[in-house]
């Protein structure tokens, strides 16, 4: 696995309707983000295949995309890794899925989950909430800036920071330990814009 980017896009189908999930995915890209997450927790098997395959098709091989929760989908749209929570597929069923050519990103919540995770073959190790955030209906309790930094210390994973990150505290949540910052929220109004400026904050 190669270094994780500083900036970590995340593209949820809830908050992205069909036609502006393709052209948010391109304009995140053309502004140079390289690894964007697929999440989808409403469609259908289907749909959330077709929406996968042409997000790969769009994007091509220069952005590595992630798929939240399936990994059987993840394989079957030939997307590069998978991401699963706590109350998903276990980490060690998921790896039996994708094989250890993919990526596979675990979410954490507190010093218990992150220690737990860090003895999988997860890739990265995602936590969060860091500060409040509106992505999710019942949000974890909020960790801060504490939280990543207890996090860093249980983990020589590369580490992604969730939750409430926007461009003003973005570099906090670095300095606090995080290897990348996963964005959901602040990269929706302008993709393009959003994007290259997260990108100049975190350098």
């Amino acid at each position: 696995m190669g270094n994780l980017p500083r900036l970590y896009a995340i593209l949820d189908s809830l908050l992205v309707d069909d036609g502006a999930l393709f052209e948010s995915a391109v304009k995140l890209a053309s502004a140079g983000a390289t690894l964007i997450q697929y999440r989808n927790k409403s469609g259908n098997a289907r749909q959330i295949l077709e929406h996968s395959l042409e997000l790969r098709r769009r994007l091509g091989p220069s952005v590595k995309l992630i798929m939240n929760d399936r990994a059987d989908l993840a394989l079957a749209a030939g997307f590069d890794g998978v991401h699963v929570g706590q109350d998903d597929l276990l980490p060690a069923s998921a790896r039996k899925v994708i094989s250890d050519r993919m990526w596979l990103g675990v979410s954490t919540h507190n010093p218990g989950q992150v220690a737990e995770a860090d003895k999988t073959s997860a890739n990265y190790i995602a936590v969060g909430p860091v500060f409040a955030t509106s992505s999710k209906d019942k949000p974890d309790p909020v960790i801060g800036l504490e939280g990543v930094a207890r996090a860093r210390a249980l983990t020589k994973k590369p580490l992604v920071a969730i939750g409430g990150i926007n461009r003003r505290n973005c570099r906090l949540v670095i300095e606090a330990g995080a290897d990348s910052v996963a964005v959901i929220a602040d990269l929706l109004p302008e993709p393009r814009k959003s994007a290259e400026e997260f990108l100049r904050i975190l350098g």
